[in-house]
Order: structure tokens, then sequence, then C-alpha cells
């Protein structure tokens, strides 16, 4: 399937946001953990949250999380301490994507984990047990997932669990979420030092809690705001105080012509026209920003150097790949440094004349460029459902904001 987008000449539009998915399936396993009688409220509708849900509630030998990278490395965590033999499996893509390091972790602490198929990736026969470890060493530099993962059962084991991590530590803000929402609902958790977490031996408690709206998504709403000619923009269900590290987006797009103006309960979107001609920051703490930036300093003609990439690589595509090729099909030369760098010089070339942008089984490679069309003539985007991942009703929204969406054959 393939759409193409034709952008209004300006927008005003009252958003309503999905729903947090990485506060949804945290707060979902946490609550399972605690064999919670309070419900989340709120809960993400996106594809990752439906399919953690289901998994958390599936009785059957095969739990199959499809194409959700989340639900993979917590319920790894989750279902090596869950009495009972299971098979943890998922699309053919989310068996090239590696998971030795979390798995190679719980086995140290005492589970019983093997690879059905090929060595470091999934699918896994877990068999759930009691932990017996309480002291753990992993690389700061890995996905935070994997590090949530261990860090959610840690009230679960006997003596609780130290946990060091060693050189740089990436994407600190979602560790960060992962101990606050652990705090809220009752466990023990504290930094000892820059590079040590402690998580004391208390199970969870159920407490009631709501969800709030995915400052991820909403860096979509700024990307359109900064491209437009004329924009106003109101986004529900938006705070100043977050656990939320892309709430960073607010400050990092002051930079490219947008201000935030907090109101209860929503933000208001509004363009400055203050833009700079040079952009650089460290994504090394929010990656799932990084397409929404090379994209709209690209077309905006703002060079740009954004270092901390390198988890990019394990997403649902090697994004860094994928931002260079779909960028070239829009006249931009991006280029990459050491595994984690993009920059762009303001190089140009000639560009598709009619773009059709591959969306590689990646929600975030189809939201980041769907907002081109506002400087663009029309821009196409292959497989458009891949939305569904985390914010089912981004075309639906798109539309109501006078995007014109035309379906091709």
């Amino acid at each position: 399937m393939q759409i193409k987008v034709t952008a209004p000449a300006s927008i005003h539009a009252l958003v309503h946001l999905p729903s947090s998915k990485s506060i949804s399936n945290r707060v979902l396993i946490i609550n399972a953990l605690g064999e919670g009688t309070c419900f989340p409220e709120n809960l993400s509708d996106c594809d990752d949250t439906q399919v953690m849900m289901h998994a958390l509630g599936e009785r059957g030998m095969t739990v199959d999380i499809r194409a959700a990278g989340t639900a993979m490395r917590f319920l790894t965590a989750y279902l090596s301490i869950l009495p009972g033999e299971r098979i943890l499996t998922g699309t053919q893509r989310m068996q090239q994507r590696p998971i030795r390091i979390l798995v190679d972790a719980l086995q140290e602490l005492g589970a019983e984990i093997e690879y059905v198929k090929e060595e470091g990736f999934p699918p896994l026969r877990i068999v759930g047990r009691q932990l017996v470890g309480k002291e753990i060493s992993l690389q700061g530099d890995v996905s935070s997932q994997y590090i949530s993962a261990l860090l959610m059962i840690a009230p679960m084991l006997p003596e609780g669990l130290t946990l060091h991590l060693t050189g740089e530590i990436v994407s600190r803000p979602y560790i960060d979420l992962t101990l606050q929402l652990m705090a809220e609902f009752g466990a023990k958790v504290s930094w000892k030092t820059e590079h040590c977490i402690g998580v004391a031996p208390s199970p969870y408690r159920s407490v009631p809690f709501l969800v709030e709206s995915d400052w991820s998504a909403a860096s979509y709403w700024y990307q359109m705001t900064a491209l437009s000619r004329e924009a106003e923009v109101v986004l529900t269900g938006l705070f100043p105080e977050s656990y939320q590290g892309d709430s960073a987006v607010a400050d990092l797009f002051e930079q490219l012509g947008v201000e935030t103006i907090y109101e209860k309960g929503q933000v208001v979107l509004k363009k400055t026209g203050k833009v700079v001609e040079y952009m650089e920051y460290d994504f090394v703490n929010q990656p799932d920003l990084a397409q929404t930036f090379v994209v709209t300093c690209a077309l905006l003609g703002v060079s740009f150097r954004f270092t901390g990439l390198q988890s990019l690589k394990i997403k649902e595509t090697d994004r860094i790949v994928a931002l260079i090729k779909e960028l070239g099909k829009l006249g931009y030369v991006i280029e990459e440094a050491d595994h984690s760098v993009l920059y762009w010089n303001g190089r140009r070339k000639e560009a598709d004349a009619c773009p059709s942008i591959d969306t590689y089984e990646d929600h975030r490679m189809a939201m980041a460029f769907a907002p081109a069309s506002l400087v663009l003539p029309e821009i196409r985007i292959n497989e458009p459902q891949v939305v569904s991942k985390s914010y089912p009703r981004y075309w639906e929204h798109l539309e109501k904001a006078g995007f014109v969406l035309t379906e091709q054959r």
C-alpha cells in the first residue's frame, strides 16, 4: 500500500495525542509483577501496547510479540521469573534483532533461557524460575530496554539487585523513567553512584495510575509547525514536568522556530521564525527523536551534526542507513561517521521527481517523512500502516489538520 500526502497551506489543529507507549508498557509489566488490582488508565492503543497486554494474558506455550521490540526485551525478563515454560517469538525482523546481552545477564542471575534458532537472537525458550543472583554488571551503552527489563524484575529477586553500568550510559532518561515508575508502585530503588543502581527486595503494591500523552508523538507536530508557513497547534495531555525524556523536544525545537506555551493539561505550539543556521546535539538520551530532527533540519536547510545515535542501528530497522537512503530521494546527501553520527553540510543532489519513501516496518520513518509534504509538492509513503506501532490515529489526525491523503495502487 502507498499513500500520497499533500499538505495544507497552513495548520490550525487540536490534537488528542496517543498515550505514552514507553510508560504504558512499563506500567503493564510492573502491574503484572505486583499482581495489581488497580488496572492502569489511559493506556496507549498502539500495537506495541496491545501486544504487551495480550502477551501478559497469554496462557499458551508460545508468546508471539510480532514486531514489538519493547515487549521482547521486557517479557524476556518477566517470563524468566514466571513459573512455566514458554517460547517467546516475533516477526522475521524481530528474529534478526540481537538479545544476547540481556539473555547473558539473566542467565548470570540464574535464568533458564535457550535460543530456539540462531544463537543470540529470538525466538527464546524460557523456563521461569526464582533467580538467585543479586549483583551484575552491564554495559551502559546498550539498549536502555535491556537495563529497564532487569530493573523491573529486580524487586522480585530474593536479595534484590545491584546493577553496575560500565562505560557511557545511553538513553539515561529511559532508565530514570523506569525507576520513577517502579517507585510509584512501591519499589525501593536509587542511584547509589553515577554508574550503580540499587533495588531492594520489596514487592510492588497496586496503585491507581493515569498514563500521560506521548512526547515522542508530539515531536511530529513540532516538526509540522516548523515546516509550515503558518501554524498554531494545540496538543493535549502534555505537562512541563514529565517522566519522559523525549519532552526535551520542546526546548530543542526552539532552535527551529517553534515556541511551546504550557497551559493546563496541554501545550500550544507557535512559530517564531527564529531558525538557527546550524544545529548540533547529542541524542544519546533521546534516540527516538533523531529521525524527526534529521528530516526537519534538512528540509529547513539547517546544517547539522547529531551524535549519540548508536542505538539506531538496532531499532525496527537500521535507522541510520534508512535516513541516508530516503533523504537521498529528496536530494539531501546525509553522511555517517563512527556508526553513531549523522551530519549534513548542505550538500544536495538531484531529487527523485516523485519521491516514494520506504518505511522498513518502522513507524517513525513514516511519521518523520510525511511532514515533508509541507515543503515538497508531494510525497508518497510506502506501507503507511506501520504507524499503528505507536500512533494508530496519525493519518486520521493529519487529515483533520487539513492534509490530503490519497491511496495509490
